[in-house]
């Protein structure tokens, strides 16, 4: 729990960046309505600064609490992903503001990018790790 301090932050930034870079992405090879204000800047940059910081909360509150904490925080996150991708495909229906299904998948692959960041980060370089499991193979005799 000591590295949530400087991971959780770090994840917040990575998880914006990974999904500006998708919105780019999408901005460039899709060129959406600008009345399709999920795809402007200031709706996935807020979304994913907030929505990510519940994501390193919720983590804290699992690490602290739970037996198997990765497991259940993978599976916790997995589940969010799903619920969070009805909104997305729900734009597909909204085309009085611009919403297509092309746009909600562009809205789908930025939910996954965020997930993804946040799921690896926040597993990965939160475990600390005993000097018997590195991968260098050195057996330490006593």
């Amino acid at each position: 729990m000591s590295r949530i301090g400087w991971v959780g932050p770090l994840t917040i930034v990575c998880s914006v960046g990974a999904v500006l870079v998708v919105r780019v992405a999408a901005a460039v090879l899709l060129r959406p309505d600008p009345k399709f204000t999920p795809l402007g800047w200031a709706f996935p940059i807020l979304d994913t600064a907030i929505l990510t910081t519940g994501a390193v909360l919720v983590f804290g509150a699992i690490a602290s609490s739970a037996a198997k904490p990765i497991r259940t925080f993978r599976r916790t996150a997995i589940v969010v992903l799903i619920l969070s991708l009805v909104p997305a495909v729900a734009t597909a229906f909204s085309s009085t503001w611009g919403g297509s299904w092309v746009n909600a998948v562009a809205l789908a692959i930025m939910h996954v990018a965020a997930w993804a960041v946040c799921v690896s980060m926040l597993t990965t370089l939160t475990i600390r790790r005993r000097p018997e499991d590195h991968a260098d193979g050195a057996q330490h005799s006593a």
